[in-house]
């Protein structure tokens, strides 16, 4: 993870120094921008590698400056962590429903903020690998094929692991935020299996034991059944087992 560029977007100068002073050394590289606007024009001169961004700051909010790095093709893969004193369930679901990786509340901790951006650059680095096939040097001499799709098929429901897109054939097809990619990808490479918010937060998230909140799970399962299902509240494809956790189950042989 050497040279990592990390992009505060934090208007409080005191907290933006505060997580510099973190995260500045030989494994990261820090840029500061005080304000949204700011921030988006930092983060299209030099795309970073993870965005660390506030919620509350004047003229364009957090959210705001969310949804305008989802739309840009330049910035549609940065991961995102929201780092904001808005932290009931309601902005926690506005925030990831934006685009968001992650949401941590003020006061924090640091050795979690920590954990959770080596967590977030090892999954997005992971999943660049595997989007990026191996060549060979005949085969980088030689026209350029198509190369073949990947896809996880459960029913009539698919995921490409190529181009990260998922159809529903309730609601059609759209491409993923790389951690819902890596939920989806989870789920259905283990359909049948039931899994517990804690499990998934160490099996996809890549959390150690007590970092990370099972409400992180259960708001990004929401969102997704928000852009899966035709009724998001009787979910068909990703299920909810009470006591347990979300399974999808294996598709009923006709």
């Amino acid at each position: 993870m050497d040279g990592k560029k990390i992009l505060i977007i934090e208007d409080d100068d005191i907290v933006a120094r505060t997580i510099e002073r973190c995260l500045r050394g030989g494994e990261y590289r820090v840029t500061i921008a005080g304000s949204g606007v700011e921030g988006l024009q930092a983060a299209r001169r030099d795309v970073p590698d993870l965005v660390i961004l506030d919620v509350i700051m004047p003229g364009m909010d957090g959210y705001t400056v969310c949804k305008e790095m989802r739309k840009d093709a330049l910035l549609a893969e940065v991961p995102i962590l929201f780092l904001t004193a808005k932290t009931k369930d309601d902005d926690k679901i506005t925030g990831l429903a934006a685009g968001a990786d992650d949401y941590l509340g003020k006061p924090f901790n640091v050795d979690e903020l920590l954990l959770r951006i080596k967590a977030i650059l090892r999954r997005t680095q992971r999943m660049k690998q595997e989007s990026q096939p191996l060549t060979t040097s005949t085969e980088e001499s030689s026209p350029k094929k198509e190369l073949p799709e990947r896809i996880i098929r459960i029913g009539e429901y698919t995921l490409n692991t190529r181009t990260f897109e998922f159809y529903s054939p309730q609601t059609g097809k759209f491409r993923l935020t790389p951690v819902q990619y890596d939920l989806l990808y989870h789920l259905m490479t283990h359909p049948g299996e039931i899994f517990s918010p804690n499990r998934l937060l160490d099996e996809v998230w890549d959390y150690p034991t007590d970092a990370g909140s099972p409400d992180l799970v259960r708001v990004h399962i929401k969102n997704l059944r928000e852009r899966i299902e035709l009724d998001p509240k009787n979910p068909v494809f990703i299920q909810t087992v009470p006591g347990y956790g979300y399974t999808i189950p294996l598709p009923e042989e006709g």
